[in-house]
């Protein structure tokens, strides 16, 4: 059984790997045969530790064959460290939705509570879990829950910023899940599962304004748009088969429940 240090680690690596994969070459990770390879420097900053500890600490993974290590380019993961990464993200990404949806824990304080719970609940719990909430496809912020057999759905999505004006989007997620990102998304609707039009893009000032369904219209700036991934309206109402309407993540407060 994995120690709680290497599952964080095995998790961390693997959406260092996906995020890696939307880069394009030279912005700071590698190839590897063919595979994104991310950097020790990267890895280190993302778990929170000095280099020389990460480096350690991936050499023994790499020992029980769950990373390989190229020195000077970095890590990835092997199959069998792919494949337990998913194990603990689907335990992590269940525990959200189960705190956020059952227990009513905000959306943005969900996130720390099921990284302590994630190396603790049991895989019999975990099956109740995913049962109670109707086998969802998706945690509270839109990420994929990865299926039991360890396999993940990364569905065809486009960025809010490449929208056009006049065009009609569904949110499906939200990639900056800091506190404060997600407290600024609910207040001005931006929510999964809302959908946006866009009503104006100024390529001088860098900014768009949206409109969340009926909500007032809303100005951001295209950075801030390209933390939103989107679908076409039709292909938005295809997601997890629970969850509360965007309305409900909108207007709850400190302690009710975000979906």
């Amino acid at each position: 059984m994995a120690s709680r240090t290497i599952e964080n680690y095995l998790k961390q690596l693997w959406l260092e790997e996906q995020a890696a994969a939307r880069c394009a070459p030279g912005e700071g990770n590698r190839l590897v045969r063919g595979r994104p390879c991310v950097s020790m420097g990267r890895l280190a900053q993302t778990v929170g530790v000095t280099p020389g500890t990460t480096t350690t600490m991936v050499k023994a993974m790499a020992d029980a064959g769950l990373a390989r290590y190229t020195p000077r380019a970095g890590v990835r993961l092997t199959r069998a460290g792919e494949q337990l990464a998913l194990h603990v993200l689907r335990r992590h990404r269940l525990l959200e939705l189960f705190l956020v949806e059952v227990l009513g824990i905000d959306w943005a304080a969900a996130h720390n509570e099921a990284e302590e719970l994630e190396h603790a609940v049991s895989d019999m719990v975990l099956a109740h879990m995913d049962r109670l909430l109707g086998h969802p496809s998706v945690d509270p912020h839109g990420d994929p829950i990865p299926t039991a057999c360890g396999s993940v759905h990364m569905p065809d999505v486009s960025s809010l910023s490449d929208i056009k004006p006049g065009g009609r989007t569904t949110i499906v997620r939200i990639l900056d899940q800091s506190p404060e990102f997600l407290d600024f998304a609910r207040n001005c609707g931006l929510v999964p599962r809302a959908q946006v039009t866009v009503e104006k893009v100024s390529g001088q000032s860098q900014a768009m304004s949206v409109r969340p369904g009926s909500l007032p219209e809303v100005s951001i700036s295209v950075a801030v748009a390209g933390k939103f991934q989107v679908v076409p309206c039709r292909a938005g109402r295809h997601r997890a088969k629970r969850g509360r309407p965007a309305a409900a993540l909108r207007t709850a407060g400190p302690g009710q429940g975000r979906a």
